[in-house]
């Protein structure tokens, strides 16, 4: 997929895949598939593709074609938090520091 966005390019295809989240729900037939890239130059993007009825996508996006939108590295942080394994997370960001409780 390509995309651009303010003057700029976002592809798939060179741009490097940190890790993906899909979800299917065989009872409604709803999907969502989300996977978070790295530009070459650092940009983080979400590649998205979902049916337009899915309730698990806000307004705002489901009445959209934003197959690409753009994060902050904070922002992909707390996706890759969410979305990705312990392993994805640290091979995309590195090892976050241990909290250790006394």
């Amino acid at each position: 997929m390509k995309k651009i966005i303010d003057g700029k390019l976002y592809d798939t295809e060179t741009a490097e895949c940190l890790g993906f989240y899909q979800h299917f729900d065989g009872n409604t037939f709803h999907y969502l598939r989300e996977a978070l890239y790295r530009t070459k130059k650092g940009t983080y993007f979400i590649y998205s593709r979902h049916d337009a009825e899915n309730p698990c996508i806000d307004d705002f996006v489901s009445g959209m074609d934003v197959p690409i939108l753009l994060f902050s590295r904070e922002d992909a942080m707390l996706w890759a938090e969410i979305r990705l394994s312990a392993e994805e997370y640290f091979n995309a960001f590195g090892r976050p520091a241990e909290i250790f409780e006394f």
